[in-house]
């Protein structure tokens, strides 16, 4: 076996870029991974790609087709671990790249899944291939989805608020159209393409009757399947789940998106089932409104800090956008 060099800077940097092109996958990789794969030589991309919708051809696979087949002395940047397990869908990965003779494949994270989990490694590098684990945030965060669910058995949760500066998500009377500018909401539905379900509570479904899709021009397919916090039966076209602490009832999704309203957003969080925090905080002050989340069952102020840290701010419109992530942001 070799021994197995370093991830450079300028690996790290191949690999973010790898990781954004993976993010091109979600959601209709699933049950797979959503995995980017970027070829380089001399500097030059020969191919890249994303895994296809339905998870098959996988990421290395659209590259190499796309490097016309000879990326012999090259580099491959591919954010997972090549698969080591063959399937009726197509050969591993692993053994397609032994076959291909790339110098070296830089991996963004290691595979947990018990079929490859190392194997795919240990095959590149008994037959010389020089196989680098990064350990890379990007390639991570990319797959935080598949990850989520393979660690811990359910969705990747990004809570969504649209809140006041003062953390109101509606008037005093349930008025909520609109909190935020349209940017925002343009926003929100680009979120809504990236998830496999959305979940509301049984109190918005009655009050609202909310659509939940996706309402971007050419996307409209991409609409999650929508679930219902109740211990009730859930309204036609509707899936119902009864407590946030187990998911298990979403089998098959990678991400779900949680919109709402106050008490559904405080039970996910006192159960510790928020992964991620998606704010939209407008430049309006409310004063008396309905709070964005209700008690959550804190016992002190101090378990509230070192909960959260942000990875992301920006401007949509006049309303500033931030996410935060649990810490630790995934599991180990």
């Amino acid at each position: 076996m070799t021994q197995a060099s370093k991830a450079s800077a300028q690996d790290r940097r191949w690999l973010a870029a790898a990781a954004a092109l993976g993010v091109r996958a979600r959601p209709l990789s699933r049950p797979n991974p959503a995995v980017g794969a970027i070829i380089v030589r001399g500097g030059k991309v020969l191919g890249r790609g994303w895994t296809a919708a339905g998870g098959r051809p996988h990421a290395e696979a659209v590259a190499i087709a796309e490097a016309g087949g000879s990326i012999h002395g090259s580099t491959v940047y591919v954010t997972l671990e090549p698969c080591a397990h063959e399937s009726r869908r197509g050969p591993a990965c692993a053994s397609m790249l032994v076959e291909a003779r790339p110098a070296r494949v830089v991996i963004g994270c290691g595979d947990p899944d018990p079929r490859t989990n190392g194997r795919g490694i240990a095959l590149l590098r008994e037959a010389g291939i020089d196989a680098v684990l990064a350990d890379c945030e990007a390639s991570r965060n990319s797959l935080a989805g598949f990850l989520t669910r393979e660690k811990l058995g359910r969705p990747h949760v990004t809570l969504k608020l649209a809140l006041s500066l003062d953390g109101c998500i509606a008037m005093a009377g349930g008025e909520s159209q609109w909190i935020t500018g349209p940017q925002a909401r343009a926003h929100t539905h680009m979120l809504r393409a990236m998830s496999d379900a959305i979940l509301v509570g049984s109190g918005t479904v009655r009050a609202d009757k909310p659509r939940l899709d996706v309402r971007l021009q050419g996307l409209e397919r991409f609409s999650p399947a929508r679930w219902v916090l109740t211990h009730g039966a859930a309204p036609e076209g509707w899936q119902a789940v009864a407590d946030p602490g187990d998911l298990t009832a979403m089998t098959s999704a990678q991400y779900l998106l949680v919109e709402g309203g106050a008490r559904t957003a405080a039970a996910f969080l006192a159960a510790d089932r928020v992964d991620r925090l998606a704010i939209y905080r407008a430049p309006i002050v409310i004063g008396g409104g309905r709070a964005g989340i209700a008690d959550i069952g804190l016992g002190s102020l101090a378990e509230a800090h070192g909960r959260w840290r942000m990875s992301d701010s920006r401007m949509l419109g006049n309303d500033q956008f931030c996410v935060y992530e649990r810490t630790p942001c995934l599991p180990e």
